[in-house]
């Protein structure tokens, strides 16, 4: 009784007044990739292999008040790439900015793609989440474990082969989340939104994030502008722009099919 009066006032004093704060997530994600072992030997491929998950080990920054937050990676050295290795990954050459609006249900994400900048203005994904039982502490706070299902594609016209496709057409994948009720802000990393509590870790299967640090109510008040640079596209109309530069470097790959330095990887979203 003592423990769930001291929960009940923790959040009542959080939401009587208005509080920001700042929490540091690590991302990793999980590699399985194939590669045609008559032109890039196992060695090579384990090398790659680790450059790639390098790619993806980021520190990311998001700071929040009620309504609205700021998801930013922080800057850091690229990983290494092997000795006349070139990779190319189509829709993530910067950093993303990705600004969420809580109240009104909608984001901007500032998305740089070959050298151009964009502006994706959208609603918000709503997640059907289901809340469940398990509870697990992350930090000092006391998490509660919720699950959704979502369904994988590929775009249309994307060249991938035919047992890729059906496992697509015919699979989903189930995000795990791990949100705490001490901090009533129903936000999270990312796109990640919709829980009554902020969300301290995310896992869609191939890439977890995790939070590291987080700063309550920090003595110098934030600000949480909207990003406003870059050309304004929606997102459908953004990931089908993806899809299309997809497409032309896949297309260049086959005209220079005896060129082995040239590794595409397309990271969607």
């Amino acid at each position: 009784m003592i423990r769930i009066l001291m929960l009940f006032f923790i959040i009542n004093s959080i939401s009587a007044q208005e509080f920001q704060g700042i929490v540091i997530y690590q991302t990793d994600r999980k590699m399985d990739m194939k590669m045609d072992s008559t032109k890039v030997s196992s060695e090579m491929q384990k090398q790659i292999t680790e450059m790639m998950r390098k790619q993806f080990q980021k520190e990311y920054t998001l700071r929040f008040s009620k309504s609205e937050s700021l998801y930013k990676e922080e800057e850091s050295l690229g990983a290494p790439q092997p000795a006349g290795m070139q990779m190319v990954m189509i829709g993530r050459d910067g950093s993303e900015v990705f600004y969420k609006n809580i109240k009104e249900e909608r984001f901007s994400s500032q998305r740089d793609m070959m050298g151009k900048t964009f502006l994706v203005k959208d609603t918000l994904e709503k997640i059907d989440w289901k809340l469940e039982n398990e509870t697990k502490k992350i930090g000092n706070y006391t998490c509660y474990k919720a699950t959704a299902k979502r369904k994988i594609s590929i775009p249309d016209g994307f060249d991938v082969d035919e047992e890729t496709q059906k496992q697509a057409e015919e699979n989903e994948i189930t995000i795990t989340a791990w949100y705490t009720p001490m901090i009533p802000i129903s936000n999270g990393p990312s796109s990640y939104w919709g829980l009554p509590g902020l969300i301290l870790e995310a896992n869609d299967g191939s890439e977890s994030i995790l939070c590291s640090k987080i700063v309550l109510n920090p003595k110098k008040k934030m600000a949480i502008s909207e990003p406003t640079k870059g050309k304004k596209i929606t997102a459908e109309k953004f990931e089908t722009l993806v899809t299309k530069k997809s497409k032309e470097m896949q297309e260049m790959h086959r005209r220079n099919r005896d060129d082995e330095n040239v590794i595409e990887y397309r990271i969607g979203g």
